[in-house]
């Protein structure tokens, strides 16, 4: 009796995980292009990738990575898109595996991405300036051994996340028990926990719009797989760095929030000093400078790129 009442029980928690997952399933609507401009396809290596471009294609082009996490998406730039796209071809792209882009459930890897920035940006674009975020700032240094570059900028790179952990990638893609797994950490309260403790400063900029928009994305069919190889740290790049950078050609700048706790100031000067960069500090935020001041952060870009004549209204 004892045993049926087990089995019972544990039959009645995996169908509540089934049910569950289903209805968040059909609680997460449609995914809308949150950026101004015109929303174009890119196919590669058989994924369908989205991007929106927006500015005058005379301009010098502009290629804009987001980071990586849960509910990641182009729509980390929306606050700096329009006053970019004053005086560049911008090109803002959301990743394979992330928001409006397909989603196939692949082992996904920091050489993948570093591949598809590379592809992304000879195929489409045209010697661009490289706006990146986070994780991604180690996939554009990846590629830019290959492509041609304007310039890189990037805000608050890190090589290391995480201890590589593939048995947790291996929980996160299995069907019951991994996706509710997923959907606990993509939770709304989980989405707005990242961003009050690592993307802004102040916690009363978060938007509760930004938190359903990145939740919607989280919760797009397939959401889940490349959030599980970034959990398990195979995102993480082969190479070191600070080494990296410091044989790099292309002139790069490096962006910080002053307050980062997740990828802390002392990484950036580090970095700075390791490949004799310049560092660019910005009070009162963390993660997600661009984001949280975009005044503040299109001001420094317009004395770093002389051939910027911004319109600010800080």
């Amino acid at each position: 009796m004892k045993a049926r009442s087990v089995l019972g029980g544990a039959l009645g928690a995996v169908g509540g995980a089934v049910v569950g997952n289903y209805l968040l399933k059909r609680r997460a609507s449609d995914l809308e292009n949150p950026l101004p401009g015109i929303e174009r396809t890119y196919r590669w290596r058989g994924i369908e990738t989205t991007y929106t471009v927006a500015g005058d294609p005379n301009d010098p082009d502009m290629l804009l990575v987001h980071g990586i996490y849960a509910g990641a998406s182009s729509h980390e730039f929306a606050p700096i898109v329009e006053q970019l796209a004053a005086d560049y071809h911008v090109y803002a792209v959301d990743l394979p595996g992330f928001a409006r882009s397909e989603r196939p459930p692949l082992v996904y890897s920091a050489d993948l991405y570093g591949e598809f920035v590379r592809d992304f940006a000879a195929e489409i674009t045209d010697e661009p300036i490289v706006i990146a975020s986070s994780l991604s700032g180690t996939f554009v240094v990846e590629a830019a051994d290959e492509t041609e570059f304007e310039r890189l900028v990037l805000i608050c790179p890190t090589g290391e996340t995480a201890a590589e952990r593939p048995w947790l990638r291996t929980l996160l893609r299995a069907p019951i028990v991994g996706t509710t797994l997923y959907n606990l950490l993509a939770s709304k309260p989980s989405i707005r926990y990242f961003y009050d403790r690592d993307g802004y400063y102040d916690s009363d900029r978060v938007d509760a719009d930004e938190v359903q928009y990145a939740w919607n994305s989280a919760h797009q069919p397939g959401a889940r797989y490349a959030p599980a190889s970034f959990a398990a740290g195979t995102l993480d790049p082969t190479f070191d760095l600070g080494t990296e950078l410091a044989a790099l050609e292309t002139p790069t700048t490096l962006v910080w929030g002053r307050d980062a706790a997740l990828v802390p100031l002392r990484d950036g000067r580090d970095l700075a000093e390791a490949a004799d960069l310049d560092l660019v500090v910005i009070d009162y935020a963390t993660q997600l400078p661009h984001a949280e001041h975009p005044d503040k952060f299109v001001e420094y870009l317009s004395a770093e790129l002389p051939r910027a004549d911004f319109d600010t209204h800080e």
